[in-house]
């Protein structure tokens, strides 16, 4: 499990927007990692709008964000595309990534237990180092607390 102050796994998930991404290529900015869990869904929906929006003030400060799930490419893009998102999602198909941040595991929706990903947030410095872990995210407003301790 990557707790605060541990260097952040490497990994390549390709992306809706047609290449892989590499987190180790990202060193040198901040990188907020937040992994959700599953594409069009109501507080997926919400969490993926705020951070839509509040993207100007992202880019701002040097900082970049990328979506996690276990939705394949065509899933995100679609997504991506009804609700105008302006950041890469990437496709941990299979949740391998997920289960190596801590954030695979069983979970109860609707009263059925299912396995997948628990709402989490990474906040990597420019070193790769994780300076901040939120598990367990509301959907709504976490962006602006994001926002906060970015200074954004």
């Amino acid at each position: 499990m990557v707790e605060k102050g541990s260097v952040a796994p490497d990994f390549t998930l390709d992306s809706d927007d047609g290449g892989p991404v590499t987190l180790s290529d990202l060193r040198g900015q901040r990188v907020v990692l937040y992994f959700y869990p599953k594409d069009d869904t109501p507080g997926c929906t919400v969490q993926a709008c705020d951070f839509r929006d509040a993207m100007p003030r992202f880019e701002g400060i040097g900082a970049v964000v990328l979506g996690v799930s276990a939705d394949d490419v065509a899933s995100h893009r679609a997504f991506r595309e009804k609700f105008d998102l302006n950041f890469p999602l990437l496709a941990d198909v299979g949740g391998a990534v997920s289960e190596r941040y801590g954030v695979w595991g069983r979970r109860i929706v609707r009263g059925k237990p299912l396995r997948g990903i628990e709402r989490s947030t990474f906040l990597v410095d420019e070193e790769g180092v994780v300076q901040e872990v939120w598990r367990g995210v509301n959907p709504r407003g976490h962006m602006e607390m994001l926002a906060e301790i970015l200074g954004a």
